[in-house]
């Protein structure tokens, strides 16, 4: 239990004995009660707002409710002082005994420390890259595929089973297209002078699919009709590239549990079963299908299609799931998609390109009518990042053949680099990815900001052997109160990790550590002008085996941040 959930525990203590003692009702919702540190550091180390939470539906006034609760945590010896502010917000002041036994659990606990049970017994299905089959990665895919790997290890971090799942579009027009390409280069294969037309993939990436298929099937399909070699050269191609995309994806660090193919779930007739349940339930009709609203279409003709009733759950307009000649719409088969998964999750999170946002809301209602409601659904769209070099736009196209690749990147600037800048800025705000920048020894580059944060601590290792300091015993109480600050927001480790776990949001533990190490470059800095608050003090080996072990813990805390961001904590900065 770590200091934010034991203060939760003890609140909780205090309302109970309010309630056995007739001066709180027994049935209020406590869900909104928080433990958090105040906004104004001055104001105390915790806050909590459970007065102002409780007292309305209580029917009592919440500073009067306030100063019960306030009296009652008092007695902790954990507690220094209690105030109450403004018309009942707490606030509490913790021992500096408190903030040391807190600091040894982060020792203690190591690799574990910010784990928590928040989610057990609960699987969630996250869905991210999901790129179209079409050839390698591209930097397109690159953020989604950082967030959504992210994601899965902060909801493990946070006690959920995860399952990591790969969409695989293998049922789209796109993959004929990809057929027709690879027979090109089949025919090149084989000898022939061949001309890449507009509308088809020019890139060299399949060249080897082609003398592959050459190899095994000799001019067999060189001049035969489409018909003959369609489905056989689009399921190789098809293959053949997601070979490259798992290729691709491992030089990030990133591994899938499962890749569903939409061939296949079509071929098992899922998109029937879906929408015969939901007719069942009556969520499904044959109605016109009306023009879109706000569009003025001169040759559109109402037609009579399958209907979703998406109106009921918050869309703007009943959604076709099929086309008029017959065929599933994207959404049809992405409706029977998700109910699949729903099959096997209790939660699903899609992690979806910002351009996908129009079709969200259909998407969300269709989840909620085949769960019933009962499964948590979350899209997180992801804005794409635009490549630069030294300030300047790379252009990239991946039709023209002229894209730059996920694997470019990673061998340019690394895996670590990558992953840590997808994850400085919240997902749906735009990004730059400067190659420049991101390998910069600067404050300003927060991948270099953490890592020479923990290199330090390496360091301070280093030279304390060097010097001769062995720590065989160590006595926090030589740490002081601009010590037990970094203590402080060390201890906000395990709520960042929760609150970032509840929002979905893995950018907020990048944040979190940036800050982490700012402060830890700050009371480094100190050092500079008054050695007396050096880490390392020869003479005083005491304060430097206290000071020792609070680099220590930091250091491990940017690890454990570091972790469920996929990124490895270095020793020294080359």
């Amino acid at each position: 239990m770590t200091l934010y959930t034991r203060f939760a525990a003890h609140l909780n203590a205090a309302l109970d004995a309010l309630v056995a003692a007739g001066e709180l009702p027994a049935d209020l919702n406590r869900a909104n009660i928080t433990v958090e540190p105040p906004r104004d550091v001055t104001h105390g180390d915790l806050a909590t707002n459970a007065a102002m939470v409780l007292a309305k539906p209580a029917g009592l006034n919440p500073r009067a409710l306030a100063e019960k609760i306030a009296a009652a945590l008092e007695g902790l010896d954990e507690v220094a002082s209690v105030s109450v502010a403004g018309p009942g917000f707490i606030n509490l002041f913790l021992t500096d005994d408190t903030w040391r036994a807190e600091l040894s659990a982060i020792r203690d606990e190591g690799d574990d420390y910010g784990r928590s049970t928040r989610g057990a017994g609960t699987t969630v299905n996250i869905e991210y890259v999901s790129a179209n089959p079409t050839g390698p990665m591209h930097m397109g895919h690159c953020r989604g595929a950082v967030v959504g790997d992210a994601l899965a290890a902060l909801l493990e971090f946070s006690g959920h089973k995860v399952i990591r799942e790969y969409y695989v579009n293998d049922a789209g027009g796109q993959v004929d297209v990809l057929a027709r390409s690879v027979h090109l280069r089949y025919r090149e294969a084989l000898g022939a002078t061949v001309e890449i037309p507009e509308g088809l993939y020019p890139g060299d990436y399949l060249v080897p699919v082609g003398q592959a298929l050459a190899a095994e099937f000799g001019d067999k399909y060189a001049d035969a009709p489409e018909s003959d070699w369609l489905v056989l050269f689009r399921t190789r191609a098809v293959a053949a590239m997601l070979v490259l995309i798992k290729d691709d994806l491992a030089l990030l660090g990133i591994h899938h549990d499962l890749f569903s193919s939409e061939a296949e779930l079509r071929a098992a007739g899922k998109p029937e079963a879906a929408e015969h349940d939901l007719r069942a339930r009556g969520l499904i009709y044959d109605g016109l299908l009306e023009a879109p609203k706000g569009q003025e279409l001169e040759d559109w003709e109402p037609v009579v299609l399958p209907l979703f009733r998406s109106t009921q759950f918050g869309d703007d307009q009943d959604r076709p799931i099929k086309k008029s000649n017959g065929q599933w719409t994207y959404f049809g088969a992405d409706l029977a998609y998700h109910y699949q998964k729903a099959q096997t999750a209790d939660a699903l999170i899609d992690i979806w390109g910002a351009d996908h946002a129009g079709t969200v809301k259909r998407i969300v209602a269709a989840v909620a009518a085949l769960t019933g409601g009962k499964t948590r659904f979350d899209v997180k769209l992801v804005q794409m990042v635009r490549l630069m070099r030294n300030g300047e736009p790379i252009k990239m196209s991946k039709r023209a053949g002229n894209f730059v690749t996920l694997a470019d990147v990673v061998r340019e600037v690394g895996k670590d680099v990558v992953r840590f800048t997808m994850l400085t800025r919240k997902s749906d705000a735009q990004m730059d990815f400067d190659f420049a920048k991101v390998v910069e020894a600067s404050k300003d580059n927060p991948v270099f900001y953490v890592n020479y944060a923990h290199a330090r601590v390496a360091s301070l290792h280093r030279r304390a052997a060097e010097a001769g300091i062995v720590c065989d015993a160590v006595d926090l109480s030589q740490l002081d109160t601009e010590d037990l600050a970094l203590v402080k927001l060390a201890a906000q480790f395990p709520r960042i990790v929760d609150t970032a776990a509840a929002a979905r949001e893995p950018h907020r533990i990048a944040f979190y550590l940036y800050d982490l190490a700012a402060s830890l470059h700050a009371l480094w800095n100190v050092g500079n002008d008054r050695p007396d608050r050096r880490f390392l003090l020869p003479d005083s080996p005491a304060i430097t085996c206290a000071r020792l072990f609070l680099a220590d813990a930091l250091a491990q805390i940017i690890r454990n941040g570091l972790g469920i961001m996929g990124v490895q904590a270095v020793q020294e900065m080359n």
